[in-house]
């Protein structure tokens, strides 16, 4: 039997008087790696938080090695060898790559100044080791959210750490990078480290780890040996029961006579896209796959205004559109829901009703007022329909779930009627329950006759929802495929790799 390093015993936290964690037990073995699932609120963060020292535990005991340790601060969680990879960044912009992974711990000289040039070669060895290809002497900010995430995990590892948390680490990866931090998380395992890993991604749970414990309402519903678990078997624990049909394809009937939208050798220097070129049809569902820096979000951000373009044309319903703005883009029927929705979807301090109502406040105002009863019958009805599980339609949205953030940013869009969704990444960081309700959301639209661009790095999603697949290399459309001509994830991941 492997060696014990980690037990948490009988851990209960509240918030409010609202219990999150009841009397929850964890175990982690010396060189394991371990998945801890569960949907939004399943209390998998708070339990980690207590492990690191963010949150003060309720009751329970914590030991290491089969000794009782108290962590009341991250400073404790530290001396005893955790470290954690938030999901959200912790990363200062201005300072560079170098800088940001030795902040508050950096190698000094003989006088006790900071040593650059040992911090630039520490750093260079810890990046080469996790091959992530970047320059330790640039600024953080020159780089995508990918690096931003591998950055993090760079400096989560230079604290030399004997137990590293990682929640949601994978969210802004590629395949191919994704890969590499398995590689690597595997090479962690061999030296003994131990790994408790966090995602709502269920391949890659049980492509990497060797047990899964879930949690389901701040309680311990399993704790089992990855081999001996399915898809299936995880998803219906995690949300207490059998989703049938969720990621099945449902073929659909699409009259492909006149595009809806039209883009034809959009070209941008700047953004890496080169002359591309495709048809969206009315309530047609195009899913677009690529690698990392393929130039999928530019294509959305270019198409609402976001980023500018060189040369090209967009035509909406036949009509020539010159864009370059997000209100124009608006104004011409269109809706994007952008990859992070913290940052560019929602106003994070305001309510579900204010973020709701955001895009159609001239259609609500009468004379000098906005016509607040009939903002909030909207916002009423579309927490109903979208089921949005918040206290009320005044509760601040950085309180709600992932998941539920996400439907209050499709919810917005839904109030202003657009005729063509723009979506990078819907499900992105939203556990399987929520992935389910907000794909059958997207195929209610689609059925709406709303016409549908969505941008997934999750193969099965784009396969479960897409009516036809457009595939990008280099800022180009390297083919286009009829969903009826892709039997399995693997011809598409082919598909993606060769473009």
């Amino acid at each position: 039997m492997c060696e014990l390093l980690l037990k948490m015993e009988n851990i209960s936290k509240s918030f409010d008087k609202i219990k999150v964690l009841k009397e929850v037990n964890f175990e982690l073995r010396k060189g394991e790696i371990h998945a801890l699932v569960g949907g939004n609120g399943a209390g998998k963060s708070t339990l980690m938080k207590i492990l690191t020292g963010v949150y003060k535990k309720d009751s329970g005991n914590i030991f290491i090695n089969g000794t009782k340790i108290e962590i009341n601060e991250p400073k404790d969680a530290k001396v005893n060898g955790i470290a954690m990879v938030f999901q959200e960044f912790s990363l200062v912009p201005t300072l560079t790559i170098a800088q940001n992974i030795f902040l508050n711990q950096e190698p000094k000289n003989r006088l006790g100044l900071i040593d650059d040039k040992k911090c630039l070669k520490k750093a260079q060895t810890l990046l080469n080791s996790l091959h992530i290809d970047v320059h330790p002497e640039e600024t953080i900010d020159k780089y995508s959210v990918a690096y931003w995430q591998l950055v993090e995990i760079a400096k989560a590892l230079s604290y030399n750490s004997k137990i590293l948390i990682m929640d949601e680490p994978t969210s802004s990866l590629s395949e191919n990078e994704t890969e590499i931090l398995f590689d690597f998380m595997k090479h962690l395992k061999e030296k003994g480290i131990s790994i408790i890993y966090i995602s709502h991604r269920m391949e890659e749970i049980l492509k990497i780890a060797d047990r899964v414990t879930i949690l389901r309402n701040g309680e311990n519903v399993l704790t089992q040996n990855s081999s001996s678990l399915t898809l299936e078997q995880i998803i219906e624990h995690i949300v207490g029961r059998e989703l049938e049909h969720a990621f099945e394809w449902q073929k659909r009937d699409i009259e492909r006579k006149e595009p809806v939208l039209k883009v034809k050798n959009l070209y941008s220097k700047r953004h890496n896209l080169n002359n591309i070129s495709f048809e969206l049809y009315p309530g047609e569902i195009l899913g677009v796959a690529g690698l990392m820096g393929s130039g999928r979000t530019e294509i959305v951000e270019s198409l609402f205004g976001i980023k500018s373009y060189d040369s090209g044309e967009i035509r909406i319903n036949n009509k020539k559109v010159n864009i370059k703005s997000p209100q124009e883009a608006m104004n011409a029927g269109l809706a994007l829901v952008p990859e992070n929705r913290r940052t560019k979807g929602l106003i994070l301090d305001h309510s579900v009703k204010d973020n709701i109502l955001l895009p159609i406040l001239k259609k609500l105002k009468e004379k000098l007022f906005i016509n607040d009863k009939k903002g909030r019958d909207i916002t009423e009805k579309l927490i109903k329909t979208l089921s949005i599980k918040t206290e009320g339609i005044n509760q601040k949205v950085k309180f709600l779930s992932g998941g539920n953030q996400q439907k209050v940013v499709i919810g917005k869009w839904t109030a202003h009627q657009p005729e063509i969704f723009l979506m990078d990444e819907p499900t992105i960081g939203v556990d399987i329950g929520a992935k389910t309700e907000i794909i059958e959301l997207i195929r209610s639209l689609a059925i709406e006759n709303k016409s549908i661009v969505i941008i997934s790095s999750e193969l099965q999603e784009l396969l479960a929802i897409s009516d036809r697949i457009i595939v990008l290399k280099n800022g180009m459309v390297a083919r286009a495929i009829n969903r009826e001509d892709i039997f399995s994830e693997e011809e598409l991941q082919h598909a993606v790799q060769k473009g």
